[in-house]
């Protein structure tokens, strides 16, 4: 304790100098040319790879060659999402399917996918008394450090774990899909044991069953759940499982695999990129965000008075004070994001099936007002409209999910898109991807 207050007293001491030394204004990126965050005034980003595995469109061109906000789209490996998960049949489930097509190339025939789904769940297994001695050892509420433990820790487990050819990490990558629900889970159990004092569950997964079923299958103490849960779950994977490869975590992903190194520490590190709230915990915000409304907003059907509340957001008078209202707007997408506009069908079957129309209305109502509040306030080059995020916590909290879980849940996903990324790197560049920066350091006698 000492020493740790003697550090931060010394760190107190120094802040100022660092903020001094580091701080670099705008004028000097403009000077020469330099995008802040890798991407210019207009939001586009900078080209920085070439990939097969998905693409984004948020623009078109017409005659003239000019850029048009357009609806989003959202492609994988040449599918629409849109219509990857219209085209599932009633009692399917679709993120296995998906996740198949990003790792490669091509959508599976029937003997393939179910191949596919035998492999990966009977890989769902962790090493002898893994559960008991990396898990449980180090509880935490933060899952995804635990989960980045668990994944370092596996590498131990693996005696070909720097074996960099193709097939082991396709094998590498599989057992990872396999593994996350189990690690995000177990994490929180023991976390929920731990520190909460709450009883502990710890049930096996089923080889048989998908992914989703799986994660509500070990989460519930009854391991039970409805055919409509487990498909919004489902539905919700394969929105969130990859996003165009110019997203923080899968950029991660690359750079980090182009250094040589293995598919554990590759992962670890998109792990550690994803749990940023800039990036993995938009949801998280929305949901808090939404108990602060409901806290303040005594009539939820009343327009005005929602829209007036609204403005507080944006005015920074309210909630935490930041001026935005979460869950509203992206990076890329311009007039909608193609997954929200999927999600919300499922969504409101749902919330209908929950009980909680009331709350969808409350949604439904911010999401009409709040682009046209925020175009009335805000200058902006391209349309706002609502974002998967803003649904995607409501969905978990019907589900009752706990918000620990949130962000896990993003990489249970996810781990399909970075390990496609990590096999299209290792495979189609044997370049260290190494940017470079513009010093702009006064010299000193």
């Amino acid at each position: 304790m000492e020493n740790k207050d003697l550090l931060t007293t010394y760190a107190e001491s120094k802040q100022n100098m660092c903020i001094e030394n580091d701080t670099i204004s705008d004028g000097l990126f403009q000077e020469y040319g330099v995008n802040r965050g890798l991407r210019d005034v207009n939001g586009k980003g900078v080209l920085t790879g070439l990939t097969r595995i998905s693409k984004i469109v948020s623009f078109k061109s017409d005659e003239n060659g000019n850029q048009i906000p357009c609806d989003g789209e959202l492609w994988y490996r040449g599918y629409n999402v849109q219509t990857l998960i219209r085209n599932l049949k009633p009692d399917e489930f679709g993120f296995e399917k998906a996740a198949y097509l990003l790792l490669f190339g091509e959508l599976p025939n029937e003997k393939e996918q179910a191949e596919f789904c035998e492999v990966l769940g009977n890989s769902r297994t962790l090493p002898t008394n893994f559960t008991r001695d990396v898990i449980m050892k180090a509880p935490s509420k933060d899952i995804m450090n635990s989960m980045t433990r668990s994944i370092l820790t596996l590498a131990a487990y693996d005696p070909y774990t720097t074996d960099s050819s193709v097939e082991n990490n396709i094998r590498q990558c599989m057992q990872l899909i396999a593994n996350f629900p189990m690690l995000a889970v177990y994490g929180y159990h023991a976390y929920n044991h731990y520190e909460n004092d709450s009883s502990m569950y710890i049930h096996r997964p089923d080889p048989k069953l998908s992914t989703a079923e799986n994660f509500l299958r070990m989460l519930r103490p009854d391991m039970k759940y409805t055919q409509l849960e487990a498909q919004v779950l489902d539905v919700a994977l394969m929105l969130h499982m990859e996003h165009g490869g110019g997203n923080n975590s899968t950029f991660t992903t690359r750079v980090v695999t182009s250094a040589g190194t293995d598919t554990y520490s590759a992962v670890a590190a998109a792990m550690s990129s994803l749990k940023g709230p800039k990036h993995g915990g938009a949801n998280i915000k929305v949901m808090q965000m939404m108990d602060d409304i409901r806290e303040h907003v005594k009539d939820w059907d009343d327009r005005d008075e929602v829209r007036a509340y609204l403005s507080k957001l944006l005015n920074g008078e309210a909630f935490d004070h930041k001026g935005l209202i979460y869950g509203m707007g992206h990076a890329v997408y311009s007039l909608s994001d193609p997954r929200e506009r999927v999600f919300r069908s499922y969504v409101e079957h749902l919330a209908e099936a929950k009980g909680r129309q009331k709350d969808m209305h409350l949604y439904t109502l911010i999401e009409e007002l709040a682009p046209e509040l925020i175009a009335e306030k805000r200058h902006i080059f391209k349309g706002v409209s609502p974002n998967v995020d803003f649904y995607s916590g409501f969905v978990y909290d019907m589900l009752g999910i706990p918000s620990e879980l949130f962000t896990p849940l993003f990489a249970i996903a996810r781990i399909a898109g970075w390990s496609a990324h990590r096999l299209e790197e290792l495979i189609g560049s044997s370049k260290i991807i190494r940017p470079a920066y513009k010093s702009v350091m006064q010299e000193r006698e």
